[in-house]
């Protein structure tokens, strides 16, 4: 099952993908990781699925990676006397926390912390943005607000505050719980919703204690002012264009999603660029030509990973929005722009490592001798994920002992990731590297493959010799530096 293509495919599961079948065409069609929505999945749901999931793996002979994407909370207003009320564009009303249905003179947000940062002039958004608020005076219990755009306003509907950081923990009661869920269910990722700081990400991570990778999901205003201070915290980030293109004026969007790739991809850790990428596909079997171009871009940019969300999840067409994902992936990666492109934006890497002049050197190397392929030992993952970060020109295989770490960087770029035995010494790790290449379908018998790995063998981190070796071979090797 070897992609054509570098750039990840993470699509959701829901009710239009929940069966054996439907996976197992999502995966063949090009899924490389699956995300389940904990907002509608319980613990029994999740585990059926991520059983599911494993065992495909299982057939498959390759691993899948699993993100289980937290809530995180939701702020919205009551409920209204009449069901919902229609606000004129400049008349006023009243927000409070009277649990009391509402009408047109005042509406209940039951959200005390949202009081406590209200200032006059601040905007409220309702109904992801479709109603905009600005206060005009507010009290620890009670705000006044003058209708900005008007429309409908329905009971339930979702408020968001992009002005202020609200003194609201990511984690709710639910998401703890769903948490320990998914860590026993041995889910791969946890994408944590609602970051404003970075000690929102702190506190998740210090739950998780390494049993999963950390994506910290960037849909707040306040989350792109300490942007580079989350990075260091997470272990991977996503462009959550959903709420941030809510919060955010939608002209800001695209440069941010720039940002936030090119910071992620600095720093050498995986991101994911999200919503509506084909979401004319929930009910077409074709997407628009803008949305195309919206998929491209994200692979142009360089994006570890790009993802469906209702296109595989509730949609008519789950397993042709992958495909349809897939084709667009590889044709440009193919254009004769691509590369340019890619390599005009790599970046030095924060640390000046042993590490990352090895994975550097591998790079060009690999280049300069048109070698087959890069094979990287790893693991705990870190030189898979310097590897990726090069975004070399040749193919990489990740060849791990720990099946938790190989699922783990299924999200990464270019990672074609294999589990196989620890090697047992340093010729057995070069041969068993120049096989796997071969039988992989990487390199032919007597190509150049480039192997990376890390003496004393076993040691997390520490990548310190290069070889240059011959696909097929018995681990020939012509050059080696430690």
């Amino acid at each position: 099952m070897r992609r054509k293509r570098n750039v990840k495919i993470l699509a959701t599961l829901g009710p239009a993908s929940n069966t054996p079948e439907t996976v197992r065409a999502l995966f063949r069609a090009g899924a490389d990781v699956f995300r389940i929505n904990m907002s509608h999945t319980d613990a029994d749901g999740l585990a059926a699925r991520v059983a599911m999931i494993r065992a495909i793996e299982a057939e498959m002979g390759r691993p899948i990676g699993i993100l289980a994407d937290l809530q995180g909370p939701k702020l919205r207003v009551g409920v209204l006397e009449d069901g919902a009320v229609v606000l004129e564009k400049d008349t006023a009303f009243t927000f409070d926390l009277d649990p009391a249905p509402g009408n047109r003179g005042r509406v209940p947000l039951p959200h005390k912390e949202i009081f406590q940062i209200l200032k006059p002039g601040m905007m409220l958004l309702v109904d992801d943005g479709k109603l905009r608020l600005e206060v005009e005076s507010a009290s620890a219990e009670a705000a006044r607000v003058r209708v900005r755009v008007g429309g409908k306003l329905s009971n339930r509907k979702g408020v968001n505050v992009p002005d202020g950081v609200l003194p609201i923990p990511a984690l709710t009661m639910k998401d703890r719980a769903d948490l320990d869920a998914a860590l026993n269910a041995g889910v791969d990722w946890i994408a944590l919703s609602f970051v404003q700081r970075p000690e929102d990400v702190a506190e998740a991570r210090k739950m998780i204690a390494g049993r999963a990778g950390v994506l910290a999901k960037i849909e707040k205003p306040a989350a792109l002012t300490l942007l580079p201070e989350i990075l260091e915290i997470a272990d991977a980030l996503m462009v959550a264009r959903g709420d941030l293109g809510v919060e955010l004026p939608l002209e800001q969007v695209p440069g941010r999603q720039k940002q936030i790739v090119r910071m992620a991809r600095k720093a050498g850790k995986p991101v994911v660029v999200a919503t509506q990428m084909l979401e004319s596909m929930i009910t077409n079997p074709v997407p628009t030509r803008a949305e195309a171009s919206d998929v491209a871009t994200a692979v142009f940019e360089g994006a570890d990973a790009i993802m469906l969300s209702a296109e595989s999840a509730s949609g008519q067409y789950p397993v042709e929005a992958v495909t349809m994902m897939d084709r667009i992936a590889v044709e440009v990666e193919h254009d004769p722009h691509y590369r340019s492109i890619i390599d005009a934006q790599r970046a030095e890497p924060e640390e000046n490592s042993a590490p990352d002049a090895i994975m550097a050197a591998a790079r060009q190397v690999a280049e300069t001798l048109d070698a087959a392929v890069i094979v990287s030992w790893t693991s705990s993952g870190s030189t898979g994920l310097r590897a990726a970060r090069e975004r070399p020109g040749v193919p990489i295989i990740a060849l791990s002992p720990v099946t938790r770490t190989a699922r783990r960087l299924a999200l990464a770029w270019g990672l074609h990731c294999v589990v196989t035995e620890d090697a047992h010494d340093l010729d057995d790790l070069v041969d068993r590297a120049c096989r796997l290449a071969f039988a992989e379908g990487f390199a032919q018998s007597g190509q150049r493959v480039v192997v990376t790995a890390g003496v004393p063998l076993g040691t997390p981190g520490a990548t310190n010799m290069l070889r240059i070796a011959m696909a097929g071979t018995a681990g020939r090797g012509t050059f080696a530096t430690d």
